[in-house]
């Protein structure tokens, strides 16, 4: 028997723990624009290669654009996603100083587009389903990248993507930024982690050219409608992948079996289309983005 004045320790850490989850809940509830940029941001989310790891069995890595160089910022190859083989494509940031140096922090040049690129029209002659991991702050802005023909390199992929004869299916699982995003992730079917972004350009560098003041990003990404839940209410993204509490960094595990079965349940009716049906869906889809209805 407990003498009046101790304390059931179990019960004290149950009490704790459930008004902790209840604060992260509400906070996690209300999270800003910027405070999303954070958490997409954050070191310990899933990058592609955990997605990979996680999502593929049987991978074999593709390496080369068979023109320059290989760019280690994409990464691909051949795997099985649950017994269907696919072709995986992915933007590396990396998880240590060691592998985001290698990987170039995600920043692909202009051969990494070549790559994916070529590893999507192997997947075209083969049949295979793409699937695409998007996680980049944007292409890599060095003179040497743009000497290579970096934007012709990026507007190649985006047409490759929306040329594709299978079904393509793109997931923003971090940063989706800017032109070197899209070169992965015009598919059939956008999928987005709850709390990662998507935009035309970094919330730093919007605020930089409008206002010349770096400081002025969280205004920026007020304004850019970065999140998921705005990109699904302008019809830019398809689904949401919800994230455990707290974000995807605090239980991949969770994470990643929510976002496979988004993956699937995408794939499934998908399967069956002609190569005509998915380009005109696509072409469709992309098409509609924007439009405006006259009165």
């Amino acid at each position: 028997m407990e003498s009046p004045g101790e304390i059931n320790i179990a019960d004290e850490v149950a009490r704790l723990s459930d008004k902790a989850d209840k604060q992260l809940r509400s906070l996690y509830a209300k999270l800003t624009p910027w405070q999303k940029v954070q958490v997409a941001r954050h070191a310990e989310r899933p990058k592609a290669a955990t997605c990979i790891a996680s999502l593929i069995t049987d991978f074999t890595p593709l390496a080369g654009d068979r023109a320059f160089a290989d760019d280690e910022a994409i990464i691909g190859g051949l795997g099985r996603f649950r017994d269907t083989p696919v072709m995986v494509i992915g933007t590396e940031k990396g998880t240590d100083t060691e592998s985001r140096l290698k990987h170039n922090f995600g920043m692909a040049r202009p051969e990494g587009y070549r790559k994916a690129r070529r590893l999507m029209e192997l997947a075209g002659r083969f049949g295979l389903p793409i699937l695409t991991f998007v996680d980049t702050s944007g292409a890599f802005p060095g003179i040497d990248a743009e000497a290579r023909g970096q934007a012709e390199a990026i507007a190649r992929g985006i047409e490759t993507c929306l040329a594709a004869p299978v079904p393509l299916i793109a997931t923003i699982i971090g940063e989706g930024g800017s032109g070197g995003a899209i070169a992965l992730a015009a598919g059939n079917t956008v999928l987005m982690f709850e709390h990662a972004v998507y935009s035309v350009i970094s919330p730093e560098g919007c605020a930089s050219i409008l206002w010349r003041d770096a400081a002025q990003a969280p205004l920026a990404a007020e304004a850019m409608r970065v999140t998921a839940q705005d990109l699904k209410k302008l019809g830019l993204i398809d689904e949401i992948v919800p994230e455990p509490l707290g974000g995807a960094h605090r239980d991949p595990e969770t994470a990643l079996s929510a976002l496979g079965d988004a993956i699937a349940a995408a794939l499934a009716p998908l399967k069956p289309m002609t190569p005509e049906a998915l380009r005109a869906r696509r072409r469709e889809k992309f098409l509609a983005m924007g439009k405006v209805g006259l009165n």
